[in-house]
């Protein structure tokens, strides 16, 4: 009479199942097209700017913004950067979540991601306002009646100001977000590798039973 034992084989267990670059890849281009819809949806929810464009009796053209309607210029940018916010919260929880890419390479995707992504979202909402609403120029704006007096509508702002400063403010501060959150992550982990891999005091290899090992007697 003898027994039959199957070979057992060793296989590694919590290897990087997904490259790190194309890790890299797909977290930089998600955020690039959630920047998109983040622009889209904001230029459908922005609220337009309503002015009133005059002639004195001098014959001097003037313009000015009926009630709170100039408050716009400063809110409807801070819609932008609010979403963005909530997006730059968001993505590193996300990431953390994906064990394998933790660590600094993971950081510098989100942190290019998030730059992207508020690039494309500021350029999409530009561009949507702009066919919406059109582009606005008091100086062209025809003037009829007794007063000559007409009510226009203006595309909202993107940005906080036309300056380098107000542009690269827009940009870099949802990415500065994630990188803080994901560092706070980070931090309150106690291990090297993140907890990226199986804890020390377990099994590096798993055990698997080959099927088709040849057979052994044991008498």
């Amino acid at each position: 009479m003898s027994d039959h034992a199957a070979t057992v084989t060793f296989e590694p267990v919590g290897l990087r199942a997904t490259p790190r670059a194309r890790a890299t890849l797909i977290t930089t281009l998600g955020l690039a097209l959630t920047g998109i819809v983040i622009g889209a949806l904001w230029a459908w929810i922005a609220p337009p700017i309503h002015l009133v464009v005059a002639m004195t009796r001098a014959g001097e053209r003037v313009h000015d913004y009926l009630g709170a309607e100039s408050d716009h210029f400063f809110d409807v940018p801070c819609l932008m950067l609010g979403i963005l916010t909530v997006l730059a919260v968001v993505t590193p929880v996300l990431v953390w979540q994906w064990r394998a890419h933790r660590g600094p390479g993971m950081v510098i995707a989100v942190t290019i991601g998030m730059v992207i992504a508020a690039g494309a979202a500021s350029t999409v909402g530009a561009v949507l306002v702009r066919l919406r609403y059109g582009a606005l120029n008091v100086d062209a704006v025809p003037l009829s009646g007794h007063p000559s007096v007409a009510y226009v509508v203006e595309a909202p702002p993107v940005f906080f100001g036309h300056g380098p400063l107000q542009v690269a403010a827009t940009l870099v501060w949802p990415a500065a977000i994630a990188a803080l959150v994901y560092a706070v992550l980070a931090a309150g982990n106690a291990r090297d590798d993140l907890g990226g891999f199986p804890p020390e005091d377990q099994q590096p290899h798993a055990p698997a039973t080959n099927p088709e090992a040849p057979e052994a007697a044991v008498s």
